[in-house]
């Protein structure tokens, strides 16, 4: 095992999944022998505020956030969220999104609008960017709250962590009822 710590951003709003992902994320890295340290920054506590998760792993972690500009993947589970949090990537870091847009108050009330262009921005600074259509996909799989689930799939293939541990740690964290649902969500986002 390398000295390398490897360095993942969750980022969206309240109520789509995101804690738990990061859960599911930490849980796989764990069992794949990787010390792991977590870390979550609630925005407003009810659904719709920023959420931002910090999962850190490698052979030995200090600290549970990562450092702006130290990110390796970007996990965004919303566009503007994503747009965002860009500074946190390194030069050369990796994006993988929904493709999803949830406007904020400010929007919804008319004082703003919502950004255009984010994902040619998103893709101009970040070439290993991969968008998903995380709610269809879900939705093919049963469930469009699901979704959480396609990302992580998609995001389980840019890591060195075997899908035994994945698989094993959806089982664990994603409750029996809705498990195969989640576990069919995921094999379509690693599949991207």
């Amino acid at each position: 095992m390398s000295d390398k710590i490897t360095n993942i951003l969750l980022v969206g709003v309240g109520g789509q999944g995101i804690l738990l992902a990061s859960e599911i994320l930490s849980e796989a890295a764990m069992l794949a022998g990787f010390d792991v340290k977590k870390s979550e920054i609630h925005g407003m506590s009810q659904r719709g505020g920023s959420v931002v998760s910090h999962v850190r792993f490698g052979a030995e972690v200090f600290s549970p956030i990562v450092p702006e500009g130290e990110g390796d993947i970007l996990f965004g589970f919303e566009l503007m969220e994503t747009a965002r949090s860009l500074p946190l990537l390194k030069q050369g870091g990796s994006v993988v999104a929904n493709d999803l847009q949830i406007s904020p108050p400010s929007v919804l009330m008319g004082q703003e609008l919502y950004p255009e262009g984010l994902v040619e921005r998103i893709k101009a600074r970040f070439p290993d960017f991969l968008l998903v259509d995380g709610q269809r996909i879900a939705a093919d799989a049963g469930n469009v709250r699901a979704a959480n689930t396609v990302l992580l799939g998609a995001v389980s293939r840019r890591l060195d962590i075997a899908e035994e541990f994945w698989l094993k740690a959806l089982e664990k964290m994603v409750p029996p009822k809705a498990l195969a649902v989640n576990k069919l969500a995921f094999q379509q986002g690693r599949a991207l």
